[in-house]
């Protein structure tokens, strides 16, 4: 029998500590031909989705994929991430939460690379703060496109480091 990845398992947790605190919890997903999400709001590959109980319905968070439907621009959608494809899940307000290292990135008509041995599971890495948001929120809002620095007190954001 093999081990079951201990990724789920912290990206429930991260979501009940969001939603436990009154955050709201978004995720971060790289998008291949097994993601299943809206075309129009990936960015470089990816998307980050606002999966908050009041911007979600159906939410499950399964071993194997993240699932839920959500209104893009009033049109419902049903969003399906498999787990591996996870990149990051993290409070809107404040930024905290937890990255993953995707081991291939694929693009997203690409059929994804298989990872060797020495590759396989999450990582913790450090995310410092930046602009590199790749976002869209199920209300249809993306990120700033500018790039002057984050104002105090202003949205936080989510830098990948590769």
């Amino acid at each position: 029998m093999s081990e079951i990845s201990t990724k789920p398992y912290l990206l429930r947790a991260i979501y009940e500590w969001c939603t436990d605190n009154g955050y709201t919890p978004y995720l971060a997903a790289a998008v291949d031909a097994h993601t299943r999400v809206p075309r129009e709001f990936v960015k470089n590959g990816e998307i980050v989705l606002n999966i908050s109980f009041t911007a979600t319905s159906g939410l499950k968070m399964e071993n194997d994929v993240v699932s839920f439907n959500a209104r893009f621009g009033g049109v419902s959608r049903e969003i399906v991430i498999p787990v591996d494809n996870v990149v990051a899940i993290y409070a809107r307000e404040n930024g905290q939460g937890m990255a993953f290292e995707v081991t291939s990135h694929p693009a997203r008509d690409e059929e994804p690379q298989v990872a060797d041995e020495a590759s396989k599971g999450p990582t913790l890495s450090a995310v410092p703060s930046g602009d590199d948001e790749a976002a869209a929120s199920p209300d249809g809002t993306g990120p700033d496109d500018d790039n002057d620095p984050p104002k105090k007190g202003g949205r936080p954001t989510l830098t990948r480091i590769k």
